[in-house]
């Protein structure tokens, strides 16, 4: 099997590695492994964390459905591969300036990316609420009952400007669209893959993790699913679309010189975002540690497959509609919103 083309940051040449032979992937194939080696060794029969779907799991249960969620993006990247195959691979490191102003932007990047979750959990805990991240408190894990409207909708408007427009606004001053991988270079060949992800991913929703969404009345449905998607479009898929995926991960791809370590990194960027998820635990080094592999457990896997949906085709807009905002947001996280809105 082999990667992408990767560009040497230093010669512009480019080459085709072997995949089992990038670092970067045995990097990443190490890591998983620790990290699941660390939960068996901190975590007892049951995890520190408010999780109320998840009431009665144990921590081995857990565990198994964390590998099997890596399973499942590994066969959806696969898929994409093939998908992709005969298309033009775009160079997003042509996207990005020189590598010295690369580096810099990088760095103001990440710098701004800190300040703003610095930001958002000082701001959100001065209103009594749960520090900003990428993710409203109570997605994934259960319904938490202290939400309020007024913090889902902070949440989101925080998020959008902080994360969305601020950024882009800098950027697009300086940058085409394409050069920020907002235009696609091939619709219907775009829409094609995400059209075939999608379903994919919805059957995945459905048929294995049996969402909520099928136990709400009609009324739920029709407010709830608009809402659902407007909500969590502006507070975390713009956010991270402009943010990782059109703006850093360029850089990355224009940096490292590899497609492999490329995916690795914005694996790791998506899953920094939610550092604040509600449910994590730092009182504690135990709870801290089983913090981090959860969400890593929880966050990495997914935010590949964003990177490679974006490398292969040179369109961030790719992943938003094939894989985040329609599933698994608005499947998975309706009936938290009519819940929180009281729909």
């Amino acid at each position: 099997m082999q990667l992408t083309r990767s560009t040497t940051p230093e010669s512009g040449r480019t080459s085709r590695i072997p995949l089992l032979r990038s670092r970067a992937v045995w990097a990443a194939v190490l890591g998983w492994s620790a990290v699941n080696a660390l939960v068996l060794a901190v975590a007892g029969d049951r995890l520190p964390f408010a999780w109320p779907s998840s009431t009665g799991t144990t921590t081995a249960d857990h565990l198994l459905e964390a590998n099997i969620g890596l399973l499942e993006v590994l066969v959806l990247m696969g898929l994409v591969h093939l998908l992709t195959r005969r298309r033009p691979r775009p160079d997003l490191a042509a996207r990005a300036p020189e590598r010295s102003r690369a580096l810099r932007e990088t760095l103001l990047l990440l710098a701004y990316g800190a300040a703003g979750l610095a930001l958002g959990h000082v701001l959100a805990r001065s209103l009594g609420w749960h520090p900003i991240g990428f993710h409203l408190a109570g997605t994934l894990y259960g319904t938490h009952e202290h939400v309020t409207a007024a913090e889902a909708l902070t949440w989101a408007l925080y998020n959008l400007i902080v994360y969305a427009l601020v950024p882009l606004l800098y950027f697009r001053r300086r940058y085409t669209t394409e050069q920020l991988c907002l235009r696609s270079a091939d619709r219907r060949a775009d829409t094609a893959l995400i059209t075939v992800v999608l379903l994919v991913e919805s059957a995945v929703q459905f048929l294995v993790l049996e969402p909520e969404l099928l136990d709400l009345d009609g009324r739920q449905l029709l407010l709830g699913l608009p809402l659902t998607f407007t909500l969590y479009l502006a507070g975390a898929v713009l956010p991270a679309m402009i943010f990782i995926y059109a703006i850093l991960l360029p850089r990355v791809r224009s940096l490292t010189g590899s497609g492999a370590a490329t995916v690795v990194l914005g694996g790791l960027a998506y899953t920094v975002f939610h550092l604040w998820d509600a449910w994590t635990r730092f009182g504690s080094p135990d709870d801290a540690l089983l913090s981090v592999a959860f969400l890593l457990l929880t966050y990495f896997a997914p935010g590949m497959m964003k990177s490679v949906l974006t490398l292969r085709t040179g369109n961030a807009w790719v992943h938003v509609w094939a894989y985040h905002a329609l599933a698994p947001h608005t499947l998975a996280d309706t009936p938290h919103v009519v819940h929180v809105f009281r729909a």
